[in-house]
């Protein structure tokens, strides 16, 4: 099982306050409707300022380390 500190380093390159956009490719590209789903289902939590999602990466973080995506990456085609 991967754990924090991997999941640090591999999302280094990114900013600290993730778009829509970044968080999908932060997933393994996973299609913007899925991403919103994942928004919209309460399972990581995010700020949606003037028209826009922002995430910071801590809590992308600590979705990638959940139960909920342990379940739900089984369903996606492309994993982190």
């Amino acid at each position: 099982m991967k754990n924090q500190e991997y999941y640090e380093q591999l999302f280094e390159p990114y900013p600290d306050v993730v778009t829509l956009d970044e968080f999908r490719a932060m997933l393994g590209g996973i299609g913007e409707t899925t991403a919103r789903k994942i928004l919209h289902g309460n399972h990581i939590k995010y700020f949606f300022i003037r028209s826009a999602y922002r995430i910071p990466k801590v809590w992308v973080i600590e979705y990638v380390l959940s139960d909920h995506y342990a379940q739900y990456r089984q369903e996606l085609k492309v994993q982190v």
